[in-house]
């Protein structure tokens, strides 16, 4: 699965989202992570989100992903809805094993599963898996990906490329094999998956100050900071000597011939961070033992440059939010 590209989101899907609901306090938007609904004397966030490109774990990680996303603006994950399609009116052992996994996800975040839909199409050749979160801010400002500010340190948690690369383990296992990876190697990717929830480090960096912030999903990290840069109006250097690529996603990379900085990687943030906060923000990861690495600056200007560990200055402008890694990659290696 692959997004449509901002050209056609634009042109056919934008011009019928508005809402002159004086609640809404932030509705449909390129970029951003929820939608922020006044309720009261609150503001809920909510957010949907599928998961058709994995098979292994689709249950779990499709919880996860959701709620990352309400996460990612500071507010606390409280409750999905899910919707759940497979194959064949026969997948019932696959149903509720998705449903095991999903319930397993939202223990570990503590959120209640509220309700959703479930059913078969003959139309679909894999499981697809929606799940809508939502969240209470109770009285803080959420967090948004167009806040970046000139002057701000660029963040990237955990590592780059981690969810694609995980689910590369575990569905294409085959390919791995005749990509002449080994089987420890396959397992240590495969663990990457372990690394997919965002919500204890979103919170606490929320809590101290960063001004954007934003989850690596489809098109990687590259495409994360093209939306950072063009919703904040600004531009974003980043030094490749830096960005925290893990030694497996290397291997995996390499062998399978993908680029690490356009794959989905559920499980990293980027945000941006005032120079002031850079301290009280590492101490908070330290803290939860987040592995996380400043990779460059907010600058003015557009989009983003990337540079250094060998590149040349190479200057992206153009959101491209319809590419990504695993969906090629999908395409090149079909599954059943």
């Amino acid at each position: 699965m692959s997004k449509f590209s901002l050209d056609v989101l634009q042109k056919h899907v934008f011009p019928y989202t508005h809402s002159n609901d004086p609640d809404v306090v932030l509705g449909a938007a390129f970029g951003e992570d929820v939608a922020l609904t006044r309720i009261g004397d609150d503001i809920l966030a909510s957010h949907v989100d599928p998961i058709v490109g994995a098979i292994g774990n689709i249950g779990w990680l499709a919880v996860h992903v959701a709620c990352n996303d309400i996460a990612t603006s500071g507010v606390q994950p409280r409750w999905i809805h899910m919707l759940v399609l497979v194959p064949h009116m026969e997948d019932i052992e696959l149903l509720e094993n998705i449903m095991k996994d999903a319930r397993r996800a939202a223990d570990e975040i503590g959120v209640s599963i509220v309700g959703g839909h479930t059913g078969y199409s003959a139309g679909i050749s894999r499981p697809l898996v929606s799940v809508t979160a939502l969240g209470a801010a109770r009285g803080q400002s959420p967090v948004r990906t167009g806040g970046a500010q000139v002057g701000d340190k660029v963040l990237i948690t955990k590592g780059v490329a981690l969810e694609g690369t995980a689910i590369l383990a575990e569905d294409f296992t085959d390919i791995a094999w005749d990509k002449c990876l080994s089987e420890d190697e396959i397992a240590q990717a495969a663990a990457l998956m372990g690394d997919v929830s965002v919500v204890k480090e979103a919170l606490a960096m929320a809590a101290n100050g960063v001004t954007a912030m934003h989850d690596v999903t489809r098109g990687g990290v590259l495409e994360t900071l093209l939306e950072i840069a063009a919703l904040s109006n600004v531009s974003i250097e980043v030094n490749m000597e830096y960005m925290p690529i893990p030694d497996i996603v290397k291997r995996f990379s390499t062998a399978m011939d993908y680029d690490p900085l356009r794959m989905i990687s559920s499980g990293t943030l980027a945000v941006t961070v005032p120079p002031d906060r850079v301290e009280d923000v590492k101490k908070a990861l330290d803290e939860l033992g987040i592995v996380h690495a400043f990779v460059g600056e907010v600058k003015e200007g557009k989009g983003v440059k990337v540079f250094g560990a060998g590149h040349e200055v190479d200057h992206h402008e153009q959101i491209r939010c319809e590419e990504d890694e695993l969906a090629r990659l999908w395409a090149l290696y079909p599954r059943d």
